[in-house]
């Protein structure tokens, strides 16, 4: 199966939709949260999360958003309420079988406190190898990571919506996971937001 994963979208749906045709075919879709900004809710990209059928988790963002917090961001009528209410009923975390393979998926760290940032490379992720899975998708970072801990794939799709990975010039990303060989392909692409026109020729 070809697993694809986005996550920290941050309600950029032209950045989502961009990954979604690079992606294709894909025959999941899980998002690692942050979907939305913690001030601003975007109809747009909850509706094509719900439309996909995407896996879906809560990040900080949307715990904030979704909270006393947020209550004058979701107020504006322009949002969505039935959206709204789809989100909340998200969890922070899921695990789940994908082609008999064990997932867990959470927004940042899969260990307490779930909220820290773990980077590429720290050696906190030598743990993942204790795990009770066979691969766990993560987000939180901005930063891609595709790393094996014993028999326990890590993977970070980089982010959908907000680049801050200095690895790849700062672009925006999304990760297709094959189930069958096990490998991970990431695409790096433009912000769609930020593309100038060409300059007459």
């Amino acid at each position: 199966m070809r697993v694809g994963i986005v996550s920290d979208i941050h309600c950029n749906i032209a950045g989502l939709r961009r990954a979604l045709e690079l992606m294709d075919p894909i025959d999941q879709l899980f998002c690692a949260g942050d979907s939305v900004f913690q001030f601003r809710w975007s109809n747009e990209v909850v509706q094509l999360l719900r439309e996909t059928g995407a896996h879906v988790v809560l990040g900080n963002h949307e715990e904030t958003i979704l909270s006393q917090d947020g209550q004058r961001a979701l107020s504006n009528p322009a949002v969505d309420q039935d959206l709204v209410t789809w989100m909340r009923q998200k969890p922070y975390r899921i695990e789940t079988v994908v082609d008999g393979k064990k997932v867990i998926m959470t927004h940042g760290s899969p260990w307490e406190p779930w909220k820290d940032y773990h980077y590429p490379h720290e050696k906190v992720w030598s743990k993942a190898a204790e795990l009770d899975c066979d691969a766990i998708i993560v987000g939180h970072t901005h930063f891609k990571m595709a790393e094996r801990y014993g028999n326990v794939l890590v993977i970070n799709p980089g982010s959908t919506g907000d680049g801050r990975d200095h690895r790849n010039e700062f672009q925006l990303s999304c990760a297709v996971w094959d189930t069958t060989s096990g490998e991970v392909a990431f695409y790096d692409y433009p912000d769609p937001n930020r593309l100038q026109a060409a300059p007459p020729g």
